[in-house]
């Protein structure tokens, strides 16, 4: 099979390590939308301030009186996100206050409507939990283990022996990122395109697990096995193909049945290649420099096929609230495997990368577990703190600006790690 086009220079889409010379922004694999936004992208700034102007809307749950009061740094930081770029925000925060819903700024730019806070989006990385719960629940019932090579399952692809189903999930495999990896000078080497001019106008193409794979295999891997950390991609698409050999069934079927159903997360699906976000849903952006002019597409349409087992589920934050504390509250695993789960290898500072699950520290002292997701158009993040009692769930829809620009991602990110912490620690 010939290789894959190697276009640009590709982001990982979600949170990697920080060592990768690129930024926050450029972290996400975005997707390409299906019509320049013109008008609408010039006034979505306006209407974004008129939003706020108006007043960040949040509602407390039944017995939380005394919310409205304690939550207003979270509104504060909330409000100041959509500053910087972000079109619109809907979160979801549990902790012994009770529940509290929150949404700011607009569900599309150029209008007024706010995002719903029970609306569907993408969550891309957050997938990896899904994922690697499926993979542990397998371990569980013996039919996989962690520590054997992951070419015992899947010897069609010539693996290194060495590469066990731990360094899949924690990501300590070497293989090439399939949407770009890092060179020893801190460049990024390109993988299929996934933003850009290019990537909007090829942005319905349709991939499989399997030519991915073998493209990413191609490459030479990045360190030997298990010596080091670099967050891959391949390794989860790698994950979904295991579950699908073991299980004799899609990856996606098996989410569904020991996930999904028994949790009732009504509103998250795996697409596979179905372009459309099903029910309500807010309108992310990618906008990319075209002849020296800023160009806005509106990329809430995408095939996410790209993504398969490590990034293409669509949810909800009341979904992914609930599949979070199911799993950290042990009804998706027994204790030994979610023990490994949260067994984190250090990535950076105090952030590290469990099996599926990522620690990290939003402000001095403030720690969180989960996942960050994003795509093109749109970020998600999914924390608990450590000890279970606060619990997070965010998406944002993309607005208009130039992720490219160091200086901007850096605004967002920042702003971004204030309302998780005020959340989480607040």
């Amino acid at each position: 099979m010939p290789a894959l086009p190697e276009v640009g220079r590709p982001r990982d889409f979600d949170r990697a390590p920080p060592s990768l010379a690129f930024s926050a922004r450029q972290e996400c694999l975005y997707r390409g939308g299906t019509s320049v936004v013109s008008n609408k992208s010039r006034t979505g700034a306006a209407v974004v301030a008129g939003a706020l102007l108006a007043g960040l809307v949040g509602t407390a749950a039944a017995g939380s009186a005394q919310a409205a009061p304690a939550r207003e740094p979270l509104r504060q930081a909330v409000g100041e996100l959509v500053t910087t770029g972000i079109a619109g925000v809907q979160l979801r925060v549990h902790d012994r206050r009770g529940g509290w819903t929150g949404n700011a700024g607009v569900r599309e730019l150029g209008e007024s409507a706010e995002p719903s806070t029970t609306g569907r989006f993408r969550a891309g990385s957050t997938t990896k939990a899904f994922t690697a719960t499926v993979v542990l629940q397998l371990v569980g019932e013996g039919r996989v283990e962690l520590d054997e090579p992951v070419a015992r399952h899947l010897p069609r692809y010539g693996l290194d022996r060495r590469i066990t189903v731990r360094m899949l999930l924690q990501h300590t495999t070497g293989l090439f990122n399939y949407t770009g990896s890092p060179r020893a000078d801190g460049t990024i080497e390109a993988g299929i395109p996934l933003f850009g001019k290019q990537w909007a106008g090829d942005r319905f193409r349709t991939y499989r697990s399997d030519e991915l794979v073998r493209f990413a295999l191609t490459k030479p891997a990045l360190f030997p096995p298990g010596e080091e950390f670099s967050y891959s991609n391949t390794n989860y698409l790698l994950a979904g193909l295991l579950i699908e050999k073991v299980t004799g069934t899609s990856y996606a079927s098996q989410v569904e049945r020991r996930i999904l159903k028994p949790l009732g997360l009504r509103d998250t699906s795996l697409p596979g290649t179905r372009t459309e976000i099903p029910g309500r849903t807010a309108h992310g952006y990618h906008s990319y420099q075209d002849g020296g002019r800023l160009t806005t597409v509106d990329v809430t349409r995408q095939n996410p096929s790209w993504a398969g087992p490590a990034g293409e589920i669509i949810s909800t934050t009341a979904d992914l609230d609930r599949f979070l504390g199911a799993l950290l509250g042990g009804r998706l695993l027994p204790p030994r495997l979610l023990a490994e789960m949260r067994t984190t290898r250090t990535t950076s500072g105090n952030d590290g990368y469990g099996l599926g699950l990522e620690v990290h520290e939003f402000a001095p002292g403030c720690f969180g577990v989960g996942h960050t997701g994003g795509v093109q158009g749109f970020t998600t993040y999914m924390y608990s703190t450590l000890d279970g009692a606060k619990r997070v769930a965010m998406s944002e829809n993309h607005g208009r600006y130039d992720f490219v620009d160091p200086t901007a991602n850096q605004k967002i990110r920042d702003a971004e790690y204030k309302v998780v912490a005020a959340a989480l620690c607040g």
